[in-house]
């Protein structure tokens, strides 16, 4: 009878590293999917409603209306052009000097953004700083100014 001497090592326990890291890689999609929307939902805007009296206009005000398809006009007078030159000529002759005169712009719900930008940079260059946007009233419907 032959014996078997032979020292016999313990087997270590042996850890699997692979469904660690394949669930690792799903928590990583989930954080980098939910991370890109994000920024998306931090824009979300609710724009007030004005509800004042409609106030006349004043001599001090220098009314400026932006229809839908980005034409001007100064205190009801139509502006030649729609480079920011000549609305700033514009505005400034129509402040007649006066820069504390105040600047209501008066455009299209469907204007284009960068027609009203215009319409502030150009009051910028001609040293106009009070700006106001004339709004509609939400009962009547009436247009502002």
């Amino acid at each position: 009878m032959a014996m078997n001497f032979r020292h016999r090592r313990p087997e270590e326990p042996e850890i699997n590293l692979i469904p660690f890291i394949d669930v690792l890689l799903v928590v990583l999609i989930f954080l980098m999917l939910t991370t890109t929307y994000a920024k998306y939902t931090q824009l979300k805007i609710t724009l007030p409603v004005a509800e004042s009296n409609r106030i006349e206009s004043q001599p001090r005000e220098i009314v400026v209306g932006v229809s839908s398809d980005g034409v001007y006009t100064i205190n009801k007078q139509p502006v030649e052009g729609v480079g920011i030159e000549v609305l700033t000529n514009a505005l400034s002759a129509a402040a007649q000097g006066d820069a504390g005169r105040t600047v209501i712009i008066s455009a299209d719900a469907m204007a284009a953004h960068q027609s009203v930008i215009n319409v502030m940079d150009a009051a910028r260059r001609a040293g106009l700083v009070q700006l106001t946007f004339a709004t509609q009233s939400a009962r009547s419907g009436g247009k502002g100014p």
